[in-house]
């Protein structure tokens, strides 16, 4: 029997076997890491220069305007300027708080936002999933064209419409008077200020806010609802079970959105009605800025008011993020 020795001779080395890289060809540029950053931005330069200008705008509008935040901590005079108006501390903030008119107008504010998030955010989902159900593209493309209407008018005509339809001479008054009803007083009613406020914004917006629930239904695959059906699920399952869940995460980014605006409920539509109803009803941060500011002259409070608005949103939108991730859904950042 023969044994073949596996023993290597003596003096011999094994060397280890090398891993041959590719060359690269000729001509070729070197990773986009080891280039110099200003050899990157050049041969990029064409994609800088269409992004430079929204750069530019939001530099100039959004963050240069920020420095004016001083005047909240001064007692701000436009002739003095940043520089000549005296230093007050934070004595314009106990002044906002203190004030019962700032008071009233925060309340207001809050109780038009939660109806607007309660009442005024559900509408265009609803609306996009009755008009999803529809069989017929032609019918949808026709409603769809109807409720984006409302969007392009502007509140001056908006109120006008609805004066003409609620208002004390309005049509619905005057068929209340022919029928031997007592009419109505909705336009100038205080105690419904905020529910009309309310109307006009589902009415206004309703139809354009559908776009964007649209453009994520669309994303839903077909196969979800053909599986469904096979297995016998009912149009109300379909959208329960496959299109909410599929739309979720776009209703979750637009309603920690809406949190940042929070204070914000509409500025041209409450100032156009507020005579009708008085202070007590139609003040919101926005008209208080705009009274004690624009026209007061007190800018150092409208300054101070303003910074309130941005931390609230800010502290809501940062929440509501949290919030949101902590049910599943991808949150803004």
């Amino acid at each position: 029997m023969t044994v073949h020795s596996t023993d290597r001779p003596a003096g011999r080395t094994t060397r280890p076997q090398r891993t041959l890289r590719p060359r690269a060809p000729r001509g070729a540029r070197p990773p986009t890491a080891k280039r110099p950053l200003w050899v990157r931005i050049w041969r990029e330069r064409w994609m800088y220069a269409l992004f430079l200008p929204g750069v530019v705008f939001f530099v100039v509008f959004a963050y240069v305007p920020l420095l004016g935040n001083a005047a909240a901590f001064q007692n701000y005079s436009p002739f003095l300027g940043f520089g000549g108006s005296p230093w007050v501390g934070l004595a314009n903030f106990r002044d906002l708080f203190s004030d019962p008119q700032a008071l009233t107008a925060i309340r207001n504010t809050l109780i038009i936002s939660l109806l607007q998030v309660l009442f005024a955010f559900p509408a265009p989902i609803a609306l996009a999933l009755l008009l999803n159900s529809l069989i017929s593209p032609r019918i949808k493309r026709i409603v769809q064209s109807i409720v984006y209407l409302p969007h392009f008018i502007g509140w001056v005509i908006v109120i006008s419409i609805w004066q003409n339809v609620l208002g004390d001479t309005g049509g619905v008054n005057q068929l209340f008077s022919h029928i031997g009803m007592s009419t109505a007083h909705l336009m100038t009613d205080a105690s419904t200020f905020k529910g009309l406020l309310t109307a006009q914004v589902v009415w206004k917006e309703t139809g354009w806010g559908t776009i964007i629930f649209f453009a994520a239904i669309s994303n839903i695959s077909t196969e979800l609802y053909e599986a469904a059906v096979v297995d016998g699920a009912g149009p109300w399952r379909r959208t329960w079970h496959i299109t909410l869940p599929g739309i979720a995460n776009v209703i979750a980014l637009l309603l920690i959105l809406r949190m940042g605006d929070v204070l914000t409920v509409g500025f041209e539509q409450i100032i156009l009605q507020q005579n009708a109803v008085g202070n007590d009803a139609a003040q919101v941060v926005d008209t208080f800025v705009y009274y004690n500011g624009v026209l007061g002259g007190n800018w150092g409070l409208a300054t101070a008011a303003g910074i309130f608005k941005g931390v609230v949103g800010t502290v809501l939108v940062v929440v509501a993020n949290k919030t949101a991730k902590r049910f599943g859904t991808s949150g803004v950042f």
